[in-house]
């Protein structure tokens, strides 16, 4: 098949494009490349700079393409961001989707796989872990933005029958992660201890989140791709971790000597988060495959990996 993935290049969607051509699809990417990153883009793929607002440039490479199916991976996915501007988000989240959409309209497109967000559409939960049942109550920009892009979905499904499976993510992880701004705890944690600079715990740290390994979401966007018919799956790992155990698992592997030191907590964080993944496993057959220790222990091996490659000919590390 022809899949688009947008987002290509970046953490979750350039890790999608290496399985969709390790299966033998076809991918083309469409990254503005405002976090995403070139080195992330498998040289097999093909490579649309563009942003997916920009109407002129959608229609033109959905028309060259044609698609059989769209991965939409690309977001401003900072919650933090979303609250200080929350009309950037919705352009990006809400209108962007909006220009897709309507290419696959156009174009014939019928399948859809778009990255959703458990972590932040429950919102506060009344009970944990949360279930695809759980109400939808999100406390920031960033979390209705993905709420909304369902709900377009379910329309686009009942009046022009394409099909799409929302995968409502946990908190992910891992290698290619993003370590610059505010979002992606683990990156900027795993990246600040092993350049020796002092990372800092967003209030009393108590907060938690399931976190789930990309490579474990990159297997459920890849089975999701023959799910048939419109679902809506909870990608995570029914693990609760709070903030100070992540903090001192990431020390512990990075060789750190840095304190705890707290900084102010942010507007619009929850409090927990955690996701049942009972109707996955039920539907697709997919469960998490790597313990939390086994993927922190992964990604500091890349992030040393990456500091390795980036120091100085003195050998610096």
């Amino acid at each position: 098949m022809k899949i688009l993935v947008t987002g290509g290049a970046g953490f979750i969607g350039s890790q999608i494009v290496d399985a969709l051509l390790g299966l033998g699809h076809s991918a083309v990417v469409v990254d503005d490349l405002s976090t995403g990153r070139r080195q992330n883009i498998n040289p097999r793929a093909t490579f649309v700079k563009a942003d997916i607002r920009d109407t002129a440039a959608m229609q033109r490479v959905f028309d060259q393409e044609r698609f059989d199916v769209m991965y939409h991976q690309a977001a401003q996915m900072d919650v933090r961001k979303s609250v200080a501007d929350p009309v950037h988000d919705a352009s990006v989240n809400i209108l962007g989707v909006l220009t897709l959409m309507e290419c696959c309209v156009r174009t014939g497109v019928k399948r859809v796989l778009f990255a959703s967000s458990g972590g932040a559409i429950y919102g506060e939960q009344d009970y944990y872990p949360a279930d695809e049942l759980h109400p939808t109550r999100p406390i920031s920009p960033y979390g209705v933005s993905k709420l909304t892009t369902e709900n377009y979905l379910y329309y686009y499904k009942a009046v022009y029958d394409i099909d799409a499976v929302s995968l409502r993510y946990a908190n992910v992880y891992g290698p290619r992660q993003n370590p610059e701004g505010e979002a992606g705890v683990v990156a900027i944690f795993a990246s600040r201890m092993l350049r020796g600079e002092q990372p800092v715990i967003n209030g009393d740290g108590r907060q938690t989140r399931d976190y789930v390994f990309v490579g474990d979401v990159v297997r459920a966007n890849i089975l999701a791709l023959n799910h048939r018919g419109s679902a809506m799956f909870n990608v995570g790992t029914g693990v609760e971790t709070d903030v100070n155990t992540l903090f001192h698992h990431i020390r512990t592997q990075s060789g750190s000597s840095c304190r705890d030191i707290h900084g102010e907590a942010k507007k619009g964080e929850q409090l927990r988060s955690l996701l049942s993944f009972k109707k996955i496993s039920d539907t697709l057959g997919w469960a998490p495959s790597l313990t939390l220790a086994e993927g922190l222990r992964r990604t500091v091996d890349y992030f040393k990996n990456e500091s390795a490659h980036a120091a100085p000919p003195s050998g610096r590390s």
